[in-house]
């Protein structure tokens, strides 16, 4: 008897630190973060709540004491600056690489690329602030790669992340918007508007990082590092081609 009690209160102890288990992820992975989580929680029984940023703003909280345990970065800076300054226990590691595309809702022609922005048409072009979001900055290289940056920078309308530019370009606020691949494969947006992926030898590729976090060794390291494996398992590759992105 007082063995099956204490065995119920392990078990208990368990579910309860479980559910305390926090990623950050920057906000152009929510969706497949979201369907990674939903899978490795069915998988585990281990609880995983979100929270969606820009990496920059995600970096700072956690510079603050934000009690996240591992980091979905959209580049690899933010996770090597983390790991540098003791905020992360874990090597940063690239999980996947995203690509940039431009997006459209209001019937434009995109045939010509990013070329299309200088027409008459596009008044605002909305791109994530390159200041604190990793896919605004390799926006901003496209613009200026492709030649047409002047043209098009008193178009521009910076948003927080690519959530916001996605919100922007949904809702038509705004003429088109360079954003993340990823967002074309999500439930809610695939199929909206025209797309056209931007020409890969004009950024960088975008490596996305992932890092355990000090947090973590608060009593959620096992439950952390099962998270950490199940993002580089078959399985969580398998969910991360499905939203659009290439995986190492």
């Amino acid at each position: 008897m007082l063995k099956r009690s204490i065995l119920l209160i392990f078990i208990a102890v368990m579910m309860l630190r479980a559910e305390s288990i926090t990623v950050a992820v920057s906000a152009n992975a929510q969706y497949a973060a979201k369907a990674i989580c939903d899978n490795f929680q069915k998988w585990s029984g281990i609880g995983v709540k979100t929270v969606v940023s820009s990496s920059g703003k995600l970096t700072a909280q956690i510079e603050r004491g934000a009690p996240f345990d591992l980091f979905l970065s959209a580049d690899m800076r933010y996770p090597e600056y983390l790991k540098r300054e003791g905020y992360a226990v874990s090597e940063p590691k690239v999980y996947a690489f995203g690509g940039l595309i431009l997006w459209s809702l209001k019937g434009l022609d995109l045939k010509n690329g990013v070329l299309s922005l200088k027409g008459a048409k596009i008044e605002h072009l909305a791109i994530p602030n390159p200041k604190s979001a990793p896919y605004g900055k390799e926006a901003l290289k496209v613009l200026k790669g492709a030649g047409i940056y002047e043209d098009i920078k008193p178009k521009l309308v910076y948003a927080e992340s690519v959530s916001q530019t996605n919100r922007y370009i949904a809702s038509k606020a705004v003429d088109a918007g360079i954003t993340a691949k990823s967002v074309i494969f999500s439930p809610k947006m695939g199929g909206v508007g025209k797309y056209v992926e931007v020409d890969d030898s004009l950024y960088d590729p975008i490596r996305q990082g992932v890092v355990i976090l000090k947090h973590a060794k608060e009593g959620r390291e096992s439950e952390a590092k099962a998270f950490y494996d199940y993002l580089f398992s078959q399985e969580g590759r398998e969910i991360l081609k499905k939203y659009g992105y290439r995986v190492p």
